[in-house]
């Protein structure tokens, strides 16, 4: 937004007012709600139906501010009170499972929410990014030493750079080809042409 590349119109949560702050700050014409990125509304709060939830941790992984729990293949639930009604865990549930409902009803955008609650949600989000991308980044770390440590175990054992051992697996995969080949010359029917 600070450098044009995207609207200040695109936050339904922030509603009519959010556009007038950010017009204000960034010192742009304010501009009607863009509807394709949803419509304001009261704060919403995700509900899982626990007797439907199959446990598969997608609305977990979705979630930008951790407050899904559960465990694979386990019952998950919303923990009320951090959920910022984001609705991204919604289009990710397989089995249809997650209902947003309102909890603000008749306030929306910054009447939605108290200062501390924004305050809390942004310090939750800025963990989670924190946290996943700690995880990628030991996930790298993990396959690369992998990957080392399998280079490395070849190089070690390995006939790839031996001649005579490439020249012994070529034979025995020409071998093996040759009697595919000849197993299905004999069984093709005489009649064929």
């Amino acid at each position: 937004m600070a450098q044009g590349d995207a609207g200040i119109n695109r936050c339904p949560p922030g509603g009519a007012e959010g556009i007038v702050r950010l017009a204000q700050i960034l010192g742009r014409a304010p501009l009607p709600l863009d509807t394709a990125r949803g419509t304001e509304g009261p704060r919403a709060l995700a509900v899982i139906d626990e007797a439907w939830c199959i446990g598969c941790t997608l609305c977990i992984k979705a979630c930008p501010v951790d407050c899904i729990v559960g465990a694979p293949k386990l019952m998950h639930t919303v923990i009320d009170n951090l959920c910022t009604g984001c609705e991204l865990c919604v289009p990710v549930c397989p089995v249809d499972c997650i209902a947003m409902l309102p909890v603000t009803p008749g306030k929306s955008g910054w009447q939605a929410w108290t200062a501390a609650q924004a305050e809390e949600s942004r310090d939750r989000h800025a963990f989670h990014r924190l946290r996943t991308d700690r995880e990628q980044r030991e996930n790298n770390e993990r396959l690369a030493a992998k990957a080392q440590a399998k280079l490395a175990d070849l190089g070690a054992h390995s006939t790839l750079t031996d001649p005579a051992a490439l020249a012994a697996k070529r034979a025995v995969i020409d071998a093996a080809l040759k009697r595919a080949r000849s197993t299905r010359e004999d069984a093709k029917d005489p009649h064929e042409s």
